[in-house]
């Protein structure tokens, strides 16, 4: 082989070697470009999976969730199962259901008021009164209270008509008189016994009812103060009449005797202004008699004074005897 064959081995074969290591270059390019989207695709899978499982433990959750239900304890519920109640719970705490497919309905076992409207009842004498009520009951049958009046505002019609029928059956067996002053207690225990037997048919338990106020008609009640004020008039009338009569006879008594009173102090006055004047007169007539002319003294000058009080003027003749001792 000469040279120039020998050149053209050694470059062909350069050549060869150069297209292996490029082809092999290529080949590793490739192969770490599909490992590259191998792992991208892993990695995207993998969140798809870790999204999955999120969805799947929010849905356990949500499931959880809504298969429970918690009962206070001043509740009752009913599981109620596509229109029909299925369970009833009496007891506070933790409870399942079915989800989505079933619901809940709460009730109230506490004791509650009612206060009833006022209505119009008739006694035994035919009297119409206004009576107003109030009653405590509360739920006794949840099942049976669900049935027949579900809601408490069903409750509160059913005890309004119960109440007040037993109310005027109770009162039309007793006079107005009996139900106003007498035994009370009888009559609301009377109309509480019956109310309740007739409320149990629903689930409800009534306690107590009372008697708030047991009033007549306006029409009557402005009849009876008629009546009452004409009553009170005649009365007042005949006991001003009477204190006129009893004043005219304690003035009659008090005149008869202030003339007496007067009548014998004037005898007295004038018995003892003459006994007065007696002793006057004796003592006048002793001190007479024992010297005249002191005592003609002694009665000049009570004349005097008598007399010739401040501004009197007197025109006399000077010889007069009357100024004998002014002399």
């Amino acid at each position: 082989m000469n040279y120039f064959n020998l050149t053209k081995v050694l470059t062909l074969s350069t050549i060869v070697d150069r297209k292996i290591v490029d082809t092999f270059i290529l080949s590793e390019l490739r192969c770490r470009l599909l490992l590259f989207h191998f792992l991208k695709r892993l990695n995207y899978m993998s969140g798809k999976l870790t999204n999955f499982g999120g969805i799947i433990i929010l849905l356990a959750v949500g499931t959880i969730y809504l298969s429970t239900y918690v009962v206070d304890k001043t509740q009752y519920a009913i599981e109620i199962l596509l229109g029909d109640p299925v369970d009833i719970v009496m007891e506070p705490g933790l409870n399942f259901k079915l989800p989505f497919a079933s619901r809940i309905i709460y009730m109230e076992n506490r004791l509650q008021d009612y206060d009833a409207d006022p209505g119009a009842v008739f006694t035994k004498d035919k009297k119409e009164m206004k009576v107003d009520t109030y009653s405590k009951w509360r739920v006794s049958d949840p099942l049976k209270f669900y049935e027949t009046v579900r809601t408490t505002a069903g409750a509160h019609a059913r005890l309004d008509d119960i109440i007040y029928s037993q109310t005027r059956e109770v009162l039309g067996q007793h006079t107005l008189v009996e139900i106003v002053s007498g035994n009370r207690k009888e009559i609301r225990e009377a109309i509480t016994l019956r109310s309740r037997e007739n409320a149990e048919n629903f689930g409800i338990e009534i306690l107590d009812v009372r008697i708030k106020r047991a009033d007549l008609p306006e029409q009557n009640s402005q009849a009876v103060f008629g009546r009452m004020n004409a009553e009170r008039r005649r009365q007042a009338k005949l006991y001003r009449s009477e204190g006129e009569e009893e004043s005219l006879k304690i003035r009659s008594d008090a005149d008869r005797e202030r003339i007496e009173i007067i009548a014998e102090a004037k005898k007295i006055n004038e018995e003892t202004r003459g006994k007065a004047d007696a002793k006057a007169t004796k003592i006048y007539a002793e001190a007479y008699e024992k010297d005249a002319d002191f005592f003609k003294f002694l009665r000049s000058h009570d004349v005097y004074r008598n007399s010739l009080e401040e501004g009197t003027t007197l025109l006399m003749d000077a010889e007069s005897k009357f100024f004998k001792y002014l002399k």
